[in-house]
């Protein structure tokens, strides 16, 4: 296949490049500054700068771009930030899509927090409803502007990823040196959802979502058997042999990160239902098997 990829130089956009080439695809990276190289094409998302003739050429566009979330102060203009770099670049990408025709496949980065922060114990899979807090609505606006490209008939497949683990980058790595000191703990109760993937079955879910062309629609991106944030802290104790037994109060870390101890304190109990549907199967369904693969 022809693929386009967007956002594709993080941590995640890295490996599935570098898995989809070892496959026998043919990717093309989209870069916002000067190509450095042939495998590359510069565009501009959010002036709607984008050579048609590119993405006609190409069986799917994979976009992964977004400002990153990890972001403190959590200001209300790196708030706009956040919105603008998915919205912007999922509407340029879906509008181009639309003007060549819907022929080509549009593969859209989404979050779990498409569901809140804070669910409880609810089991949530692709067909539950969306949350009311502040990533929710973000995420709702990114799943939105793929409707251009939507409404000429091209296929649409929305990642609804959550935190997806390795110790080459993501939520883990800034954990691995706390934890290995010994000073790692478990968040408030511990008692919330914590959802995570690894990153090899992150790459291979999004590998067969981009290659086949019966899937569509939302799929949330997430190991099918769920931990809490105490499972996940004692695994990773465990594996790097060292203690677990500190904790970060609740009141504690919302007097010092108002803006994101919701979504620290909170947890989503979510499934891949769609996935599993399609018959995926997961390397590394529990925490455990997750941080084995994260820290091999």
């Amino acid at each position: 296949m022809e693929i386009l990829v967007a956002g594709g130089s993080g941590f995640l956009g890295t490996a599935l490049r570098g898995q989809l080439g070892r496959a026998g695809h043919s990717v093309t990276q989209l870069v916002r500054s000067e190509p450095s190289m042939p495998a590359q094409v510069r565009w501009n998302p959010y002036a709607g700068d984008l050579d048609p003739s590119v993405v006609d050429r190409a069986d799917a566009v994979i976009n992964l771009a977004g400002a990153p979330l990890a972001h403190w102060p959590l200001t209300t203009a790196y708030k706009q930030q956040i919105v603008d770099s998915r919205v912007a670049t999922t509407r340029t990408l879906a509008e181009t899509i639309a003007s060549t025709g819907g022929g080509t496949a549009l593969i859209n980065a989404s979050g779990i927090n498409y569901y809140g922060s804070d669910r409880g114990d609810e089991p949530l899979d692709e067909s539950s409803s969306p949350g009311v807090d502040f990533m929710a609505e973000v995420t709702k606006q990114w799943e939105d502007a793929t409707s251009a490209a939507a409404d000429t008939g091209a296929r649409i497949a929305v990642l609804r990823t959550s935190v997806v683990l390795d110790q080459s980058g993501g939520a883990l790595k800034p954990l691995l040196l706390p934890f290995r000191l010994g000073v790692g703990g478990r968040l408030g109760s511990g008692r919330q959802w914590f959802a995570s993937v690894s990153l090899a079955d992150y790459v291979a879910a999004v590998s067969r979502i981009v290659t086949d062309e019966s899937m569509s629609g939302p799929y949330n991106i997430v190991a099918p058997v769920p931990a809490t944030n105490a499972e996940f802290t004692a695994a990773l104790g465990q594996r790097l042999h060292r203690p677990t037994r500190l904790a970060v109060p609740a009141v504690a870390l919302s007097a010092a990160l108002p803006e994101l101890s919701r979504a620290l304190l909170g947890g989503v109990k979510a499934a891949p239902r769609r996935l599993l549907e399609a018959g995926f199967e997961f390397s590394h369904p529990t925490i455990g098997a997750q941080l084995d693969a994260a820290l091999a």
